[in-house]
């Protein structure tokens, strides 16, 4: 595997711990549809989460959640659209960021965007 695969699997991982410390219930990691995917499905309360990740080793051309543009948020809402018609779920949901920043010899930076962004599934 690639080592920027191996970065981001290691960063999904550490996203769906943190959510799940958080209260999540974690319902799904990595689900595909056509040309998306969403790296965490979860349940908070009544709210079902859609989470990207994005694991850099660096802010330097950037933070992380800087890379979720506009055609991502797209691709995630269509994605996130199929996996409720799938489900036949019809009520709340949210689209979050986690970011994630792994540095040598320290303890990654990980940073939550509830609400980061709503396209009007």
């Amino acid at each position: 595997m690639a080592e920027h695969n191996d970065l981001g699997a290691w960063g999904e991982a550490l996203a769906v711990d943190y959510l799940s410390q958080k209260g999540h219930q974690i319902l799904e990691t990595s689900w595909r549809y056509s040309k998306g995917e969403i790296d965490i499905i979860s349940m908070e309360g009544d709210v079902m989460v859609f989470t990207e990740v994005k694991t850099r080793t660096s802010a330097h051309f950037g933070k992380p959640e800087e890379f979720v543009d506009d055609k991502k948020m797209l691709i995630l809402s269509r994605t996130a659209t199929a996996y409720m018609n799938q489900q036949n779920y019809e009520w709340e949901v949210r689209f979050d960021v986690v970011s994630i920043v792994k540095l040598p010899h320290r303890d990654p930076i990980i940073s939550h965007f509830t609400d980061a962004f709503f396209l009007g599934i």
